[in-house]
């Protein structure tokens, strides 16, 4: 199954924030697309980014890092609660 990881929409936000440094959180599933992810983010921002290769267990699972953005890429859409 192919993810639509909305690249484009992250760089125009990294852009927009005018980021310096990002970190992409993948989950395990999507770990081998983290080259792809992170060349074209470096390619269309500013930004130096970086790929956490350390285990996820979700958006609660957020790595400590000295960085200005941390994107999260999973398999499903979180879902507000209420």
């Amino acid at each position: 199954m192919d993810y639509d990881l909305e690249l484009e929409r992250v760089a125009e936000t990294i852009n927009q924030q005018e980021d310096k440094t990002v970190l992409v959180q993948l989950g395990d599933g999507l770990k081998p697309r983290g080259t792809e992810v992170v060349n074209f983010l470096q390619e269309n921002t500013k930004a130096e980014v970086f790929l956490w290769l350390g285990s996820c267990f979700g958006v609660c699972d957020v790595p400590k890092a000295d960085v200005d953005l941390v994107v999260q890429f999973g398999h499903n859409d979180l879902q507000p609660t209420f």
